[in-house]
């Protein structure tokens, strides 16, 4: 079933008319219908893509959450040959708001690590809604450290509200977990190529988010908190989600500006959800170009280029010239 967006109901008519002219040119292939569908079709795109190319940020955090969008396990399946997934962190269970495992892209052998939402409520409740336990993190720490020893890149997919934040993951040692992720990702000797492909908010998605290449879906965010988060602490309201979207500059766009991230992969018109399979070509294009630069540089120098990398974010300078 098509889920519209509030921004999007402006075309669902369109939408609808077209369905019936599809049906009906299916049944009995007139010339008439056929102009009739093209007429629609052509109608359709160019009124899509002039409402997501002007989104506000609140409209494309919607959109990052659209239930139809691909999630980890689709780009796995979709763009990936032989993969297999594995299970569990060897301490405590298996937390399926994690998924990873080996998988080849392009024929290349990588290591593929992210986080699944689930789509169905009861998918949803088995997968956390996609907040990860702490035994999910170190279920992706033990493949990090897997791809090391094997020599082969990681690739890390970002799609979460944030990491588990109950009782029982902090008396798990969730930021333990944490922090043993950003410290292994940041010198693991092995390409590293990070995706933000849905929502990537907070620690929860920094965790499998440093790496050589910092990439980011067209319409995904990233930020240091949700919207609603940041409301709820600045105007003590969540209410005020859409002007908090604003001010926190998380779009891929914006990001992009800031050199906070390497490069944006293109959605189809009408965003990811609108167009599945599309989407899984492009990103598997534009990863497959990162890699294919990545595999040639050593080990030793893909660390420290890492390295300076992460120690240029956020740099400024004073009126002398001096950084800070």
């Amino acid at each position: 079933m098509t889920v519209l967006l509030d921004f999007e109901k402006p075309v669902g008519d369109l939408r609808t008319r077209l369905d019936e002219v599809e049906r009906a040119y299916a049944t009995e292939p007139t010339s008439d219908l056929e102009r009739q569908r093209a007429s629609l079709k052509a109608d359709l795109a160019a009124r899509t893509q002039a409402i997501y190319r002007s989104l506000t940020p609140w409209q494309t955090v919607q959109v990052a959450r659209h239930p139809h969008r691909p999630q980890t396990l689709d780009y796995a399946i979709g763009m990936c040959t032989e993969f297999v997934e594995f299970h569990g962190d060897r301490a405590f269970g298996d937390d399926r708001a994690i998924i990873g495992g080996p998988a080849r892209i392009n024929g290349r052998a990588v290591m593929i690590v992210g986080q699944q939402r689930g789509r169905e409520t009861r998918e949803r409740l088995e997968r956390n809604f996609g907040s990860p336990h702490p035994e999910g993190y170190r279920k992706a720490h033990r493949l990090f450290q897997m791809a090391a020893k094997f020599g082969l890149p990681v690739v890390t997919m970002m799609d979460t509200p944030g990491a588990s934040p109950g009782l029982a993951d902090e008396e798990r040692g969730q930021g333990w977990a944490l922090a043993a992720n950003l410290a292994t990702l940041a010198t693991l000797p092995v390409p590293i190529v990070c995706v933000v492909v849905g929502e990537g908010n907070s620690g929860g998605a920094l965790a499998i988010g440093v790496g050589d290449r910092f990439l980011m879906l067209e319409h995904a965010i990233f930020s240091v908190a949700s919207p609603e988060a940041a409301a709820s602490i600045v105007w003590k309201d969540s209410k005020h989600a859409p002007q908090a979207a604003d001010a926190l500059k998380l779009t891929a766009p914006d990001l992009l500006r800031l050199k906070l991230i390497d490069r944006i992969v293109p959605e189809p018109v009408g965003g990811a959800h609108g167009d599945p399979s599309g989407m899984i070509t492009n990103l598997r294009t534009a990863l497959s170009d990162e890699l294919d630069q990545l595999v040639a540089v050593p080990a030793a120098d893909l660390v420290a280029a890492r390295y300076a990398k992460y120690r240029r974010i956020g740099a400024w300078f004073d009126q002398g010239g001096t950084p800070s």
